[in-house]
């Protein structure tokens, strides 16, 4: 007997492995320098199967995370960034929020690339 997936299960389990993914990459974002490639590498590794199923989960698990990680850095840093300079420095702050995010949103997706074809060779032998 074959078992059949609908399109509504892969999606269920392409975004609950995205929220693994995302959860691993912010619970440790703060002890491991390259924690979305973990992240997205987890996500991939659950997700396994296509060659650009791991690349879409790594990437929606980075995009998951990135609010999360820019929320915590704007509790950090607005205190000590109002202080010091106020708006002045509103342009820089966009672009580090834009290398902030092409960084995890990066690293994650190639994570998840990573863990499918982890979890290819695991299967294989």
């Amino acid at each position: 007997m074959e078992t059949v997936t609908t399109d509504a299960d892969e999606t269920t389990s392409v975004g609950t492995n995205a929220l693994v993914g995302a959860a691993v990459t912010v619970l440790s974002a703060t002890v491991i320098p390259l924690a979305p490639l973990l992240g997205g590498g987890v996500a991939g590794y659950l997700r396994a199967g296509e060659a650009g199923d791991g690349l879409r989960v790594g990437a929606l698990a980075g995009g998951v995370a990135v609010p999360v990680l820019l929320a915590l850095v704007a509790l950090s840093v607005l205190p000590i960034y109002r202080a010091v300079g106020g708006m002045t420095g509103l342009g820089g702050l966009a672009v580090l929020v834009a290398a902030g995010t092409g960084y995890v949103v990066g690293l994650s997706t190639v994570g998840g690339h990573v863990g499918r074809r982890v979890a290819d060779d695991r299967r294989h032998s």
